[in-house]
């Protein structure tokens, strides 16, 4: 393209358009509510940061490090940067840095951008959007717990019934060390079913060879050697105290023991809440707990378990199944012409702003009949017509728009007559 083309958003990076953005502010604010009443509190991290953190955090033998990552060189001083292709890296980044888990545990959430080149597709772009929820310093499994219900309990705030919840355990290094040798010899016994993808994972990191998605290997995949057999005492205590939790809250849960999470710093409880409404990208929430992440980025040991969903994916689900709201209507408009009368419509519409009204007034030239097809257009209850007789009498026409009616009245009395009338 040259420098005169049309220049066009980057592939896989979405504008959200006015038509579209009330859901996602209808979503947020949701989201904002039920994650207060859980007394989690916002964290905000920059959207770039050193590459080596996702490196050391993400692994390097994972599909974001290896293929995902927008990463470039800072021409000002030659710094390796990325843009964040998750928030969970950058948030205890933070933590860290700011010393936030003191003598002390933090319940944090955050709502941003994500960036990885992936192919775009419907549910899946380059530039996304994600919640993250973090809670740190909580070492038993009563945490792991409360972050399955709070999702629970916002799928029954959206409307949302039938989405199901995947489990499993990876337990601690050493007991992925002894599986991840049963792994190898399973899988070179099996060689010529592997693809390349899984080729190339077996000897780094043979546990993401579980989370292939090529349908000729999985019945491979279904019998080879599973983690929770090589899980220690404490690790089973932890799984096992978390589904008695989870049994006596009502909440079915489904094991899957091919469920592996596709990042490195995952350990014991693993999960995702999937869906088959949304074809192969199903997986709507998805998380675990990644204390050894604490102690990779801080030197300290601690105990970190958190989730992210994907608000794309999530607003596609609600359309689905028709649970999103209607565009919000405009209480008034107010239509008006001449010199003198944009000044007395102005300070009529400040006023009714100032009592809870969302109002709309005519700044162009254009007809009466023009201005009440827009006021239609943007569904408003009532529209105001104030012309010069009106500005001179101190007085409002009052149209009510689907009694196809109007009414003039005192200026005086406009703010209690509409009061009476659309509250």
């Amino acid at each position: 393209m040259n420098n005169k083309g049309k220049l066009t958003a980057v592939k896989g990076m979405n504008d959200i358009l006015p038509n579209e953005s009330y859901n996602w502010l209808w979503l947020e604010n949701i989201i904002r509510e039920w994650l207060k009443s859980y007394g989690y509190e916002n964290i905000r991290t920059p959207i770039v940061e050193d590459t080596r953190l996702f490196i050391r955090s993400i692994g390097e033998v994972t599909d974001i490090v290896e293929k995902e990552m927008y990463t470039f060189s800072d021409a000002l001083n030659g710094d390796s940067l990325t843009l964040r292709p998750e928030g969970t890296a950058g948030t205890l980044r933070a933590v860290t840095e700011h010393s936030l888990l003191y003598n002390t545990t933090q319940k944090l959430w955050y709502i941003g951008q994500m960036f990885r080149h992936e192919r775009p597709q419907k549910g899946r772009y380059r530039q996304f959007h994600q919640l993250g929820v973090e809670a740190l310093g909580f070492a038993n499994p009563d945490i792991d717990s409360e972050v399955i219900i709070m999702q629970h309990d916002l799928w029954n705030r959206l409307g949302i019934k039938d989405l199901e919840l995947q489990i499993n355990c990876l337990g601690n290094k050493e007991e992925r060390a002894k599986h991840k040798e049963a792994l190898i010899k399973y899988f070179e016994q099996n060689i010529d079913i592997l693809d390349n993808d899984a080729k190339n994972r077996l000897y780094k990191n043979p546990l993401r060879v579980l989370d292939t998605k090529n349908p000729d290997m999985q019945d491979l995949v279904s019998h080879a050697p599973k983690l929770i057999e090589y899980l220690g005492t404490d690790s089973l205590k932890h799984h096992n105290g978390w589904k008695a939790n989870l049994k006596a809250l009502g909440i079915n849960f489904i094991e899957n023991h091919q469920l592996v999470r596709g990042l490195d710093y995952y350990n014991l409880s693993v999960f995702e809440w999937v869906t088959n409404k949304l074809g192969s990208q199903g997986t709507v929430s998805a998380g675990g707990r990644y204390d050894p992440l604490v102690a990779e980025l801080s030197g300290k040991e601690n105990y970190a378990i958190g989730f992210a969903l994907g608000m794309e994916r999530l607003l596609l689900l609600l359309a689905e199944y028709k649970l999103l709201p209607a565009k919000p209507s405009v209480d008034i408009y107010i239509a008006s012409v001449g010199g003198d009368v944009t000044i007395y419509a102005m300070r009529l519409a400040n006023t009714l702003r100032a009592n809870g009204f969302t109002v709309v007034q005519n700044f162009v030239n254009i007809s009466f009949k023009a201005q009440l097809k827009k006021a239609d257009n943007l569904f408003a209850a009532i529209t105001l017509i104030i012309g010069e007789n009106e500005v001179k009498n101190n007085q409002v026409m009052v149209k009510f728009m689907q009694q196809q009616r109007q009414e003039l009245v005192d200026v005086k009395n406009i703010l209690e007559f509409i009061k009476s009338t659309i509250l």
